[in-house]
């Protein structure tokens, strides 16, 4: 089983997409920690990949579409990866089913968090880190407060691009970008959408009863196959 989990910028996925592979024994797999992981290699490649991104531009499909590649042909993924925003394109998205397909795997289900742009302003604007703990908090949301961080308000920093204009941006693109891949996948009874506005707990929970049902499912399918 493997799974694609999509939403925009403050959706909350990275959380989602750990809860998935702490409980279930899944790989996260990102573009960014791809990326990064080749970059660390300090390969031909890497060095490339390095270039790219600190003049600013984009890594291309096909660059991307390798590095998921090579993940789906090792053995210790098969059939257990949870894909973080990605495919971020229709091309990636097409690409991704010809290499599962290509390396007998498929994709179970297609996970979308549903969030306004309204929320995921606030989300982003009102998020803040704590340098010394690593601990975040969001002082709409989740406030650092005397009872849940010791480490006191001085120590609360703003990440450099949780800015306004950035966050709209990103989430015109994301908008742009996705409503095509989802729609690929829904055509595929793929795409399962889930309301990202609600709780934490409660998001984990709708996630973990719809992969448990499908597990259920594939077994039941392949036992009498």
């Amino acid at each position: 089983m493997n799974i694609i989990l999509f939403g925009p910028p403050g959706a909350g996925k990275g959380t989602q997409a750990d809860t998935i592979v702490k409980e279930f024994n899944f790989f996260k797999i990102s573009t960014g920690d791809l990326l990064r992981k080749e970059i660390d290699k300090n390969s031909i490649l890497g060095n490339k990949i390095k270039s790219i991104i600190e003049k600013g531009n984009l890594v291309s499909d096909e660059t991307i579409n390798n590095l998921v590649k090579d993940i789906l042909t090792n053995k210790k993924y098969f059939n257990k990866i949870v894909f973080d925003g990605y495919p971020r394109n229709l091309n990636q998205a097409k690409i991704l089913d010809k290499l599962v397909l290509d390396n007998n795997q498929k994709i179970s289900c297609v996970l979308s968090l549903k969030v306004d742009q309204d929320t995921v302003v606030k989300r982003i604007l009102g998020r803040e880190i704590c340098s010394k703990c690593g601990k975040i908090f969001n002082k709409y949301f989740n406030p650092s407060t005397e009872s849940n961080h010791s480490c006191g308000l001085d120590f609360l920093k703003i990440r450099s691009d949780d800015k306004k204009e950035v966050i709209l941006e990103r989430f015109k693109t994301y908008t742009k970008e996705t409503h095509p891949i989802l729609d690929h996948y829904r055509s595929q009874n793929l795409l399962y959408e889930i309301d990202g506005i609600s709780n934490i707990v409660k998001i984990s929970q709708e996630i973990r009863q719809i992969i448990r049902s499908l597990d259920a499912w594939l077994c039941r399918f392949y036992q009498y196959k």
